[in-house]
């Protein structure tokens, strides 16, 4: 079971969104919090797998409440559920680190899909969220064109990098290429690092953008996990 904390200061929000984790038969929420240091209080207790944090709640908001849990050693991945698809946001939760990213207003499907990314070790966005990221990444600055950037990754690095993008977590990459995880891991570091991006959401933009993610890989990585 994927064990879950749901943190939104708003009691029917966290109402639905235990509904709609609960069709999940492998997703249980074992506590909520109405406040961000609530939040970290829980985590801290429970030691879930992922902690669902709303952005926007009082004191301490759902940003900060990852970064502190992500200070706390539990291993627990931090999903964030927003109404606000504002690209100042996307962009912290992005240089933080967070592994998913999902719309209040979007496919509640995505709820489910997230926390299972998140918790195998993916990165999960909402679609409209995902094109929010491509177009700032797009325009943000000097950049060299993606094919460009990719260049100087090997043959090895661009497939680790395409099944990164199709949402696979390193786990499942390693069973696709049949090596072991810690290798999965090594390539995913390199490749981080030579992408000069920061995270696995960056670097799953550039594989979008490099056409690295054949619709099949997506569709049979979806289906693996039951999304």
């Amino acid at each position: 079971m994927i064990r879950v904390v749901l943190a939104d200061d708003e009691a029917v929000v966290r109402m639905g969104v235990r509904a709609v984790l609960a069709a999940a038969d492998d997703i249980e929420v074992v506590a909520e919090a109405d406040t961000g240091r609530a939040a970290v209080d829980v985590v801290l207790a429970h030691r879930p797998d992922v902690a669902v944090l709303d952005i926007r709640m009082p004191g301490l908001t759902g940003l900060d409440a990852a970064a502190e849990i992500r200070g706390l050693g539990t291993g627990t991945e931090a999903l964030v559920l927003t109404t606000f698809a504002d690209d100042s946001y996307i962009s912290r939760a992005l240089g933080d680190g967070i592994g998913g990213f999902v719309l209040k207003t979007g496919d509640p499907h995505d709820i489910i899909a997230g926390v299972r990314a998140v918790a195998a070790g993916a990165a999960f966005l909402s679609p409209p969220v995902a094109k929010r990221v491509v177009d700032h990444l797009s325009g943000s600055g000097p950049r060299l064109r993606t094919t460009e950037r990719i260049t100087g990754l090997t043959d090895r690095e661009r497939q680790v990098l395409g099944l990164v993008g199709a949402g696979l977590s390193n786990a499942e990459i390693a069973r696709r290429i049949h090596v072991v995880e810690g290798t999965v891991k090594v390539y995913v570091s390199t490749i981080l690092t030579r992408l000069d991006v920061r995270n696995r959401v960056q670097a799953a933009v550039i594989a979008y953008e490099a056409g690295l993610i054949p619709r099949s890989r997506v569709d049979r990585g979806r289906d693996e996990r039951g999304t």
